[in-house]
C-alpha cells in the first residue's frame, strides 16, 4: 500500500499535530528504539523530524514542502513547508523498496551516503549499518563508527554500495525479507563520463522488461564546479543509455530533443526521438547538492559556495523539469546540518535525506508499470 493521507488545506506547521491516522504512528514515536546501539550513538528519530499535519497528498506538493522546509536552530529537527513528509518505520521501508526490482542512484559521494543511509535504515543499525562492518580492522570499527560513518578522509572505502553487499556478507542484519529490496549505487561523479561507468549502468538494465518497475535517483553537480550545461549533459547521457538499453521504460512524460548525438549515443535513442514512443513507467528524481558549511575551503567559495548553490538548484529544478525529471532541492535541509568538511552532511543529515527520498518513491504510481 502506498502510505499517504487524505486531502486537507495547507497549514503552517506548528500548532497542528500529526493527524490520529494509524499510519502516523511511526512519526510520533521514536523509531530507532530498537536500534543497535540507539543509545551509544544517542540518536532519536524525533530529533531529525518534527511531524505536523496535514500530510502531503501528491508528489509535487511533498517535493516542493520537502525542498522548502528549514529548522528552527541549528541540526534542530526538519520540518517541511506546508505539508508534511512521513518518517516511516523500517517495516514500512521495507515495504516501500519491495515494490521496485531495483533502485538504482547515480552521482557523487553525497548519493552515496543516501544509500548508506537506507542500509542504516533497513540493517536497523545507527553504529555500523552505512559500512561493511563484517571485515572490520579494530581501527575502522573505532574511526567508523555512528556519525562517523560519512566521514569521507576516513570512512569513504569502506560505504555499503549495494544492498546485494549485505545480503552476500551480512545476511542476518537486514531487517527485509530475503530477496526483496535491491538498491545501489554507480558512482559517476563528472561530464563526460567515462566509456567504463556507462558499461556499468547498461550491465544493471535488462533488455526485457522486468516484473517490478525500476526507480532511478541522481545527483551531480560539484565535480563540474556547479556548470549547469554540464550537469544537464551528464543526465542526458545517462538517460539516454538507460533507454537505449532498456526501452521498455518508454519515454519520460516531458521529453525534450537531447545533445547526445554529439557526444556518441545512438542516435536511436535520443530523447526527442523517444517522445514518438509511449510513455512507460520511468521514475526519475535529481538531488541538488548540500548547502555549504563553515569549513568549505576558502578557495570554492565563489564557484561553490552558497549563492552559488542556491541558483544551481533553482536552475537545475526548472531545467530537468522540461526533462520529465523530478526534483529533490536539499539546500534548505541541509543549510543548518552538521557537515563534515563543509560539503558531506553526518548521519543525522543523511538519515533525512534518506527518508525524503523514501517519502518520493513511497508516492510513485507503481501500479502504472
Amino acid at each position: 500500500m502506498t502510505y499517504f493521507a487524505d486531502k486537507h488545506e495547507p497549514a503552517s506547521p506548528g500548532p497542528n499535530p500529526p493527524e490520529a491516522l494509524p499510519h502516523r504512528h511511526a512519526d510520533v514515536v521514536d523509531t530507532f528504539a530498537s536500534f543497535k546501539y540507539r543509545n551509544t550513538c544517542n540518536i532519536s528519530s524525533l530529533d531529525l523530524h518534527s511531524p505536523f499535519a496535514p500530510l502531503c497528498t501528491d508528489r509535487k506538493s511533498l517535493l516542493a514542502a520537502m525542498s522548502s522546509g528549514g529548522r528552527i536552530g541549528h541540526d534542530a529537527p526538519y520540518v517541511p513547508r506546508e505539508c508534511d513528509m512521513r518518517w516511516f518505520s523500517t517495516e514500512e521501508i521495507c515495504e516501500i523498496l519491495a515494490r521496485f526490482e531495483k533502485v538504482i542512484i547515480l552521482g557523487d559521494s553525497m548519493m552515496r551516503h543516501v544509500v548508506g543511509s537506507l542500509n542504516v535504515l533497513i540493517r536497523k543499525d545507527l553504529g555500523y549499518g552505512a559500512v561493511t562492518d563484517w571485515n572490520f580492522s579494530p581501527e575502522e570499527r573505532q574511526d567508523c563508527f555512528c556519525n562517523y560513518q560519512f566521514n569521507v578522509k576516513a570512512c569513504s572505502v569502506q560505504g555499503i554500495f549495494k544492498t546485494g553487499d549485505v545480503v552476500k556478507n551480512d545476511p542476518e542484519s537486514l531487517a527485509c525479507p530475503a530477496n526483496t529490496i535491491d538498491v545501489i549505487i554507480e558512482q559517476m561523479i563528472r561530464f563526460p563520463i567515462p566509456s567504463e561507468e556507462l558499461d556499468r549502468l547498461r550491465a544493471l538494465l535488462p533488455a526485457k522488461k522486468p516484473t517490478r518497475p525500476y526507480a532511478f535517483v541522481f545527483g551531480h553537480g560539484l565535480w563540474n564546479d556547479l556548470d549547469l550545461q554540464a550537469t544537464l549533459d551528464w543526465l542526458d547521457t545517462l538517460l539516454d543509455v538507460t533507454v537505449n538499453q532498456a526501452p521498455w521504460l518508454g519515454s519520460l512524460s516531458q521529453p525534450v530533443v537531447s545533445h547526445a548525438r554529439s557526444r556518441g549515443i545512438p542516435a536511436a535513442a535520443t530523447r526527442g526521438e523517444r517522445s514518438k514512443q509511449a510513455s512507460g513507467f520511468w521514475p526519475c528524481l535529481f538531488l541538488t547538492p548540500n548547502a555549504a558549511g563553515k569549513a568549505k575551503p576558502d578557495e570554492w567559495l565563489v564557484s561553490q559556495g552558497n549563492k552559488a548553490l542556491m541558483i544551481f538548484e533553482e536552475s537545475v529544478r526548472e531545467e530537468v523539469k522540461r526533462k520529465g525529471v523530478e526534483h529533490l532541492g536539499t539546500w534548505n535541509m541541509s543549510i543548518q546540518s552538521n557537515k563534515f568538511d563543509g560539503v558531506h552532511l553526518d548521519l543525522r543529515g543523511n538519515l533525512v535525506k534518506a527518508m525524503m527520498v523514501l517519502n518520493w518513491l513511497n508516492m510513485l504510481e507503481v501500479e502504472n508499470f
